[in-house]
């Protein structure tokens, strides 16, 4: 058998000092002598600790910054659409993007709950969605924060943890929803899918504290709906709130009886919420096929996009190697199986289950470096760390460009930014709220944001029922060729008062449609706005 070595931990004391020593009195007013190992030696272990924080600081500063501007280049126009029709109307908001009676997912308790405040404020809803965006950050960092804490570590692994959720992606720049790279937070902040993930990992830190309790009734029935709130406000973060939930409760020895009944509770009340929701059909989602070919995308590249993440992926076999039930090991594994399956089924759209892989992974790469673990693997997986974190944000640093010119920063960093779209604020002095407007999918993306509608939806919608139907008028209108009588009839059907129109085939478009007049023109003179004189009745603002 092999001597084992005194390990000296930051709260124990030194080995082979049992014996107190005896202690000598000091003069009154004379401050004590320094500790050993606190001198100028003894304040590099805290210099390190601080580094992480100090990072973490600087990186919500840039955030704050970036939700002062609230770049947009993705879903900003369809959540910014469903927060002003709660506006207008709470109980009917109807379809957020078409003229159309129909629910939507969009509508959720957090767009409920931002639609009643902009009502009651009287505030814009861009401004809304800015005091949003804060408190999603907000929920995501105190989240991550509050979840370490319960797997263990060093003061350090907190911040470390944020740095790698933010960072360990890939070398390639990458951004979606509900995936927290931080160029996809720098976009997506104000979305519900950043309210989600951040109220995810509050979830799971609530829900492992009541396992180890164990908690009361009321906690769990509390920790029930709560899941059923994540589940209606991002479908997908919820079935990751999910899977990081069974890792818990898989991942927890001795689970005593008394829990179980209440576990059950939780889902029954969850489930409860879910069939209740007024707003849209929760469990009809389970039958929604038309999400999979926007979602291909999250299976190209792996490597490029989520490469980094390997490193946490060597921690996790590490953690195996300690406990078979760890639930980080749990949670990876239960995200990679589903994100596996989707891509053997092609339900492409299950991919975006991955971040139950990718976050576990993170976090298991900033314990190995902060936690409890050999010193020797603390220092390789330290080593390995860093460089690899420079690495992810050098693919993220194009949110740099949403506070800093792109022409400033250095080329490499440049490279990585994506200019937001202008936005079409330039119909705004001709087009009302509640008129609808003939647009191609692009600007159909951003127009209903202003409050108009467009003819067919700019994302998939599950609930309309002539979404198809919708989607071939708009094709029929702009394909080279229709006559002029066909887009005369498609705008009456429609009840179309505007049409934006490319300047470069605006001709095309509007010969022989005699009841069009020109009225704006975008920024750049590359769109048109034309007005249907004669078309669908004018309606009013709500």
């Amino acid at each position: 058998m092999k001597p084992t070595k005194a390990v000296r931990t930051p709260d124990a004391p030194p080995a082979g000092a049992g014996r107190e020593r005896p202690r000598t009195p000091r003069a009154a007013g004379t401050a004590p002598a320094p500790a050993a190992g606190t001198g100028a030696s003894g304040h590099g272990p805290a210099l390190l600790a601080a580094l992480p924080w100090t990072a973490v600081a600087l990186l919500a500063v840039l955030l704050l910054a970036v939700v002062a501007r609230l770049p947009w280049a993705g879903d900003l126009g369809m959540h910014a659409a469903t927060v002003l029709r709660l506006r207008e109307d709470l109980v009917h908001p109807g379809n957020p993007l078409v003229d159309a009676a129909t629910p939507s997912p969009y509508y959720s308790p957090w767009t409920v709950l931002l639609g009643g405040l902009a009502r009651i404020s009287g505030l814009s809803v861009f401004v809304v969605l800015r005091g949003a965006a804060l408190v999603a950050l907000t929920l995501l960092a105190t989240g991550i924060v509050r979840y370490v804490r319960t797997l263990g570590g060093r003061r350090a692994a907190p911040a470390l943890a944020v740095l790698c959720v933010l960072f360990l992606w890939g070398t390639e720049r990458f951004m979606w929803s509900g995936f927290p790279g931080l160029h996809s937070l720098a976009l997506g902040a104000a979305y519900p899918s950043a309210l989600a993930l951040g109220l995810a990992f509050h979830f799971w830190a609530l829900l492992t504290r009541a396992l180890r309790g164990p908690a009361g009734w009321p906690a769990f029935c509390g920790l029930g709906a709560m899941w059923a709130v994540i589940l209606l406000c991002h479908q997908f973060s919820g079935v990751v709130a999910s899977l990081g939930a069974l890792a818990a409760v898989l991942g927890t020895r001795g689970l005593p009886r008394a829990v179980r009944p209440r576990l059950a509770a939780a889902l029954l009340l969850g489930l409860a919420v879910l069939a209740l929701w007024p707003y849209y059909d929760f469990f009809a989602l389970f039958g929604a096929d038309s999400l999979d070919a926007i979602h291909r995308p999250l299976y190209r590249e792996p490597l490029a996009h989520y490469g980094l993440a390997l490193l946490g992926v060597a921690a996790l076999a590490v953690r195996l190697r300690r406990d078979r039930r760890d639930p980080l090991v749990l949670f990876f594994a239960l995200g990679a199986l589903l994100y596996a399956a989707g891509r053997a089924t092609g339900h492409y759209s299950w991919g975006r289950a991955l971040p139950a892989a990718l976050i576990p992974a993170q976090l298991a790469a900033a314990l190995a470096v902060t936690g409890d673990g050999r010193a020797a693997v603390r220092r390789t997986f330290g080593v390995l760390l860093v460089p690899a974190l420079l690495a992810g944000f050098c693919a993220q640093s194009g949110a740099l460009g949403y506070v800093i010119r792109p022409q400033a920063l250095p080329a490499p960093l440049a490279d990585h930014y994506r200019k937001p779209w202008t936005g079409y604020h330039w119909t705004t002095p001709w087009v009302r709220y509640g008129d609808v407007v003939m647009a191609e999918r692009f600007p159909a993306r951003q127009i209903p944001a202003y409050g108009p509608y467009t003819v067919a939806p700019g994302y998939p919608d599950f609930f309309l029922p002539d979404e198809d139907r919708r989607e071939a008028a708009v094709r029929g209108f702009y394909a080279a060729g229709t006559s002029a009588g066909e887009r005369a009839r498609t705008l009456r059907r429609y009840g179309v008062r505007w049409v934006v129109a490319p300047r470069a085939r605006a001709a095309e478009i509007t010969r022989g449609l005699t009841n069009l007049r020109e009225r704006a023109a975008g920024p750049g003179g590359g769109q048109v706005l034309y007005e249907v004189v004669d078309g669908g009745g004018r309606r009013g603002p709500r």
